[in-house]
């Protein structure tokens, strides 16, 4: 993993992000940043480009001492969406999977 050996004080959050926000969570309290630049450093963490190639579920982000579950990266981007993870699943309806059969209808019966 590669560490950054620079002045956090004078990097642009947004330019070196792992500087400055250890987590996610970090990343959606910072009150400096406003939601489509939160939206651009977590959607960057979740990025295939830092993925953990013996463990895909893992970001290893330069500037980072520790690995980041993508889990976490993509629950505060639903946050950050307002999304609700306590959301009721779809309702049924639409239409049927199959078709009447037509001498079905002819002689009167239900398929």
């Amino acid at each position: 993993m590669t560490n950054v050996n620079t002045n956090t004080g004078t990097l642009n959050p947004l330019f070196h992000p792992a500087a400055h926000y250890d987590s996610p969570a970090d990343v959606l309290n910072a009150a400096e940043l406003s939601p489509p630049e939160k939206r651009i450093i977590l959607s960057s963490w979740a990025s295939d480009m830092y993925a953990v190639e013996s463990c895909p579920a893992l970001r290893e982000i330069p500037g980072m001492s520790h690995t980041v579950r993508l889990a976490d990266i993509l629950a505060a981007l639903r946050k950050l969406d307002g999304d609700n993870d306590n959301d009721d699943p779809p309702r049924g309806g639409g239409v049927p999977m199959r078709l009447r059969r037509p001498w079905a209808a002819a002689e009167g019966r239900s398929p």
